[in-house]
């Protein structure tokens, strides 16, 4: 009576397919809540896909992956010294991101001849290497021999080509003298531009990490649903919820499966800063003082208004007199953010 996403296998299956045969190098990203199908499936998808390295995003989502998935673990988050000792039946499968010289004197004086990918600080400026930061790590990998497997590169997702940026770090790379930078392993770039990358670079082998784009490029092949738990009819004026309000106008209460605990209802910055986005941030602004907000439920194809915030693991909704009132156990489907939805259920057909 949760949340259920529900998978069209074979279409899903098909894109998946398709995807990776148009990535040679690709390297699934299985990161977070597994883009809303959990890590464990994700890792078993990659495996049937045949790739050799799949990406997790921190240490401690390792064990999950590890187990169901035989090929080496690209971790994105940058080694630092507090992270736990691995496994040491892991360390062997285990690529570190590494942006710092005394992070990578650290690794490798804890686990010598660590594999690592040394990341380059992009127009991003989240982690990695400077120019002149990845020249001075030059002695130490010289000096402490690691297994260096290329080069990192993070990219914003702003409109806009990234091909001069990452000629730019690629150069820095080859500038800096260290062996084992001739394969780079990157986000975010287009599927043209990563054709120019390999034809610029043709003695370079490009990994594309992908994420979104392999495990939701088909979006009409996954639908969320809740169940209607209960339905009462209200008139204008009628109290309900935790907080007593009224109802606006003669109509229906629907209690619907789905809340806080599932990520219902709580809205993440948005970075589209377009006139037509701060106008709908305006609108539901409107609608929020007057205690009319949109819901994710849609009923008959019209997204319904929550009737008061969302409970933990429930919502309650306003359905206004003349539209078609749901029966109890009958499914609604929502519109979910895949990345910030924890589901109950997941159905592959």
């Amino acid at each position: 009576m949760g949340l259920t996403l529900t998978v069209d296998g074979p279409r899903w299956r098909d894109h998946l397919r398709a995807y990776a045969d148009a990535h040679p190098g690709l390297v699934p990203v299985v990161k977070g809540n597994g883009y809303g199908l959990t890590p464990g499936r994700l890792a078993r998808r990659s495996q049937w896909l045949g790739v050799d390295t799949i990406a997790v995003g921190t240490y401690e989502e390792l064990p999950e992956v590890a187990t169901r998935f035989d090929g080496s673990l690209l971790v994105l988050t940058p080694w630092r010294s507090f992270v736990p000792d691995l496994d040491p039946a892991l360390a062997a499968r285990v690529v570190h991101t590494v942006g710092r010289v005394e992070d990578l004197e650290a690794l490798l004086a804890r686990h010598p001849g660590a594999r690592v990918v040394l990341e380059l600080l992009t127009s991003m400026q989240r982690h990695g290497f400077s120019a002149r930061g990845l020249w001075d790590a030059a002695e130490p990998v010289r000096r402490l021999r690691p297994r260096v497997e290329g080069l990192a590169l993070h990219l914003p997702l702003a409109q806009g080509s990234h091909l001069g940026e990452v000629r730019r770090r690629i150069n820095d790379a080859v500038g800096s003298g260290i062996d084992g930078l001739d394969t780079v392993w990157v986000s975010h770039l287009t599927d043209d531009e990563l054709e120019q990358l390999r034809t610029s670079f043709p003695d370079f082998t490009v990994r594309p990490r992908s994420g979104t784009g392999l495990w939701l490029g088909d979006r009409g092949a996954l639908r969320v649903t809740a169940t209607v738990l209960d339905v009462h009819e209200v008139a204008r004026g009628d109290a309900f919820g935790y907080r007593s309000r009224t109802a606006p106008k003669d109509g229906h209460l629907l209690v619907v499966s789905g809340g806080t605990a599932h990520g219902i209802g709580l809205e993440a910055p948005t970075g589209d800063s377009s006139l037509r986005s701060r106008a709908a941030t305006l609108a539901r602004g409107g609608l929020d003082a007057v205690g009319f907000v949109r819901s994710p439920f849609s009923i008959d194809g019209k997204q319904r208004l929550f009737a008061e915030p969302p409970h933990m693991q429930a919502s309650m909704l306003f359905l206004p007199a003349g539209a078609r009132v749901p029966a109890v156990g009958e499914e609604v489907d929502v519109r979910v953010r895949y990345t910030t939805t924890r589901v109950d259920r997941v159905e592959v057909t």
